[in-house]
C-alpha cells in the first residue's frame, strides 16, 4: 500500500485527492495550511518523517493571482520556496513528489495548445512564483518529481467560476461574461484521478498537463452551466477582457497539450463538456452558505 501525504488538503484539489485516495484504500495523511506551513523547513521534514510518505502531493499554494502582484515575495515564499522545501525533504527521504502547477507559467499568446516542453514565459507574479516551484521540484527530483499543470479548475469544494455561475443562475441573474479568453474547464476530481494514475501506472517523471480536452471561452462555459440549470433561460451577455480590469493580466489562450499522457500509456482527461455534466450533481449538492 502506498503511503501518501497531501499538503493543502483543505483546498479544492486537496479535498478531492484525499477523498479519492481514501476511497481507493490508500493510506493518506492530509495536512491543511493550519496543520503545516510549507515555508517552515523544520516542520516540513518532521511532517514527512511522521507520515513516512512514499508520495507527497503539494496542493498548498498561494492562489490569489491579483494579490500576488503586490506581494510577490510572500507568494514566492509559498509557491517557490515552499515547494523547494518539500522537494528537498522528499529527496532526503526517497519519496516521490507531485507539484500541481498552472497555465500561468505561459504567456497566453499562443494559437495552438502549449506542449509540456514549451518554453515558459509567465506574465504575472503568480506565474513566476509557480514556475519557481516547478523548477525546484524538477531540479531536486529529476527521477521522481512530477509537475502537473492544470487550468480553469472547478469543483465542489471552495469558490470557483462554475459554482459562481450556478449561484447566479439560481438567482435569475443574467451576467456579462468574458468571451475572448480561451481555455479548458477542468474538474478537480479528474485532476485527482490523473495524479493517482501517475503513481499507480509508474509513469516517467516530468511535466504533465491535467486539463480537460477541447476548449471554450468563459462565456461558453457559462452558457453550458446555465443550460444545465435552466434550458429555457440562458440569457447571458458576452463581453471582453478589457471590461474587467485586474492587477494581473489574464492569459488570452490557456489551452494545454496532452502528449505526455499518451507517452506514459495513460488516457488524458476527456472533453470539458462531458466532465462538466459528470460533475454537475456534486456541484449542485454543495450550496453556498
Amino acid at each position: 500500500m502506498t503511503r501518501w501525504l497531501v499538503t493543502g488538503a483543505g483546498g479544492m484539489l486537496g479535498q478531492d485527492l484525499t477523498g479519492l485516495l481514501a476511497d481507493c484504500g490508500e493510506q493518506v495523511t492530509g495536512l491543511t495550511r493550519a496543520d503545516l506551513d510549507i515555508t517552515d523547513t523544520t516542520a516540513v521534514r518532521a511532517a514527512l518523517e511522521t507520515a513516512k510518505a512514499d508520495v507527497v502531493v503539494n496542493c498548498a499554494a498561494w492562489t490569489a493571482v491579483d494579490d500576488a502582484e503586490a506581494h510577490e515575495d510572500a507568494a514566492l515564499a509559498v509557491n517557490g520556496q515552499g515547494a523547494a522545501n518539500l522537494a528537498a525533504a522528499c529527496a532526503a527521504a526517497g519519496a516521490t513528489m507531485i507539484q500541481p502547477s498552472t497555465d500561468y507559467v505561459f504567456g497566453g499568446s499562443a494559437s495552438s495548445p502549449y506542449a509540456e516542453d514549451a518554453a515558459p514565459a509567465p506574465r504575472t507574479a503568480y506565474g513566476r512564483t509557480k514556475l519557481a516551484g516547478e523548477q525546484a521540484v524538477l531540479a531536486a527530483l529529476p527521477d521522481s518529481g512530477y509537475v502537473v499543470r492544470t487550468a480553469w479548475l472547478y469543483g465542489a469544494h471552495g469558490p470557483n467560476f462554475v459554482r459562481t455561475m450556478i449561484r447566479l443562475a439560481r438567482s435569475g441573474a443574467s451576467p456579462a461574461v468574458v468571451d475572448d479568453q480561451r481555455g479548458q474547464p477542468t474538474w478537480s476530481a479528474d485532476v485527482a484521478r490523473q495524479i493517482r494514475a501517475l503513481v499507480s501506472r509508474g509513469a516517467p517523471a516530468g511535466v504533465y498537463h491535467a486539463t480537460s480536452s477541447g476548449e471554450t471561452t468563459w462565456f461558453g462555459l457559462a452558457e453550458e452551466v446555465y443550460a444545465l440549470m435552466s434550458p429555457e433561460r440562458t440569457m447571458l451577455t458576452p463581453t471582453t477582457s478589457a471590461a474587467w480590469r485586474h492587477p494581473a493580466p489574464r492569459p488570452a489562450y490557456s489551452v494545454l497539450g496532452h502528449a505526455a499522457w499518451a507517452a506514459a500509456g495513460i488516457a488524458p482527461i476527456g472533453h470539458w463538456r462531458d466532465a462538466l455534466h459528470r460533475a454537475f450533481p456534486a456541484l449542485l449538492a454543495h450550496r453556498d452558505d
